[in-house]
């Protein structure tokens, strides 16, 4: 089940905010818990199972940790046995088909295992129940003896097929005791409505680009019509993304729950360091505290310091997927980053802050290439086709319709990505302050008719358009 369906959104979530408001406050986790697992179980029930194992196994470990904690060496054992624990369960069901491939592949041999099939959002919630027990271990939330509350922290529907990643700190205290009022309400449904037109009015229509564009191959292009489809790709899923998120932060405040931002407008960035401040902020800061810190971040000299980076980046391409266009992906950021680190943020710094933001978005966008690419070679290609090395020229009648039909929807999204809208909006505030006028008309009037129009468009567009899955669903 997703949010941009209309069985969630006309069915499952009226449902589940009525029995949640009328229910006693005693009852009102077990609500949400059960809600949680039956919007898991929507797709696939048998993976209901997984999850709770997932979440009996960290339920465990975190009372261990806590009654060890004082004996530091055998703490540390144990969280090294829930790390492998909780690996080697995101590792079979997620890369025990890559390996076995690439077995056969490097030496020639035949091994043959069934396909596994990939349990939705388990990198998700696997992540969160291992940052529950390593907050126990460091004293950063409290053990958790209640196994359905810890169970609706691992499973709470909001967030648990693509994040943001919730750390349990965060939300420790929410779990027993939260507060949900009109203005908390009120802003958890437009934030809610906001995400649900980031998806259904741009990304589904930028990836409805993309796809035709990435179908064909790289030398029947132009590269203008490259050009296109990377822009739209670029567009779909930082929309699509960050609407998700917007969507589960939304909810999360309906239900009492303060998710912390995922997404700060990242294409405005002025360097890749920068980007990955801005850019699923959720998982950068999960692999900085509890990946690089403890290998010994930038403490131990430079070369500590670039290898520390390596094992990161490393890790954030293999955490998005069985492929190796993933991992180099999560290593191409890496190299740039680490030459960030050396000398090219010095040099950044004493350029114009628009070829800043040009050199970023072109790193970014190239990234996107290998990422969207099922192989290398036809990354390669199509890099190629970028930069008009196909002889194909660099616009054809295939641009002029993909502008002429789409053009608009990207030319919406280009703005959408920047910070455009927020400035608007403090402006506003900013003269609500001085002005009741402005305050009626610009602050609140005009804010609800925006958020009723999406509301209303995106529903339109539900209607009459064809399914499309978020994107990272399959991570």
């Amino acid at each position: 089940m997703v949010f941009s369906s209309s069985v969630f959104l006309f069915l499952f979530l009226p449902v589940v905010f009525v029995l949640y408001f009328i229910s006693p406050r005693k009852f009102k986790n077990t609500v949400l818990l059960g809600a949680s697992l039956f919007f898991y179980a929507w797709g696939e029930p048998k993976f209901v199972l997984l999850m709770l194992v997932s979440i009996l196994i960290n339920y465990i470990f975190g009372l261990i940790v806590d009654l060890n904690r004082e004996n530091k060496s055998k703490a540390k054992m144990i969280i090294g046995l829930m790390v492998v624990s909780n690996l080697l369960l995101l590792g079979f069901f997620k890369y025990a088909n890559f390996l076995v491939d690439n077995i056969n592949y490097l030496f020639n041999i035949s091994i043959s295992i069934p396909d596994i099939p990939l349990p939705i959002g388990i990198s998700f919630f696997t992540f969160q129940a291992m940052s529950y027990v390593i907050d126990v271990y460091r004293k950063d939330g409290k053990v958790q003896k209640n196994p359905l509350n810890l169970a609706l922290y691992i499973s709470l529907f909001p967030q648990l097929i693509a994040g943001p990643i919730v750390r349990y700190q965060t939300v420790a205290d929410q779990i027993t005791k939260r507060i949900s009022n009109f203005e908390r309400i009120s802003y958890g449904v437009k934030r809610f409505i906001i995400g649900l037109g980031k998806k259904v009015l741009i990304a589904n229509n930028c990836g409805y680009v993309a796809d035709q564009i990435f179908n064909m191959q790289p030398s029947e292009m132009s590269a203008g019509v490259a050009w296109i489809g990377i822009i739209a790709y670029t567009l779909q899923i930082y929309f699509d993304f960050s609407g998700y998120s917007d969507m589960a932060i939304g909810l999360g405040k309906i239900l009492g729950f303060d998710f912390l931002e995922n997404f700060n407008f990242p294409y405005f960035s002025r360097s890749i360091s920068e980007f990955w401040r801005r850019w699923h902020i959720s998982l950068g800061s999960w692999f900085r505290d509890y990946v690089y810190i403890p290998l010994g971040g930038n403490r131990a000299g430079r070369f500590n310091t670039y290898r520390n980076l390596f094992i990161v980046w490393l890790a954030t391409g293999i955490w998005h997927g069985a492929s190796w266009t993933f991992i180099a992906w999560g290593l191409y950021y890496g190299v740039f980053i680490m030459l960030e680190k050396a000398f090219l943020g010095k040099v950044l710094k004493q350029l114009p802050k628009f070829i800043q933001h040009i050199y970023t978005l072109l790193i970014v966008i190239i990234g996107w290439v290998f990422f969207r690419s099922e192989t290398f070679s036809y990354a390669f290609s199509y890099i190629q086709v970028m930069f008009a090395f196909n002889g194909k020229g660099l616009w054809d009648s295939q641009a002029v319709f993909y502008t002429s039909q789409h053009g608009i929807i990207l030319l919406i999204g280009i703005i959408g990505s920047m910070p455009v809208l927020k400035a608007i909006a403090q402006w506003i505030n900013a003269k609500s302050i001085e002005s009741k006028a402005v305050y009626i008309v610009g602050k609140q009037f005009s804010m609800n008719v925006y958020v009723l129009g999406v509301f209303f468009l995106s529903l339109v567009y539900l209607i009459s358009s064809t399914f499309n899955p978020f994107i990272y669903f399959r991570f």
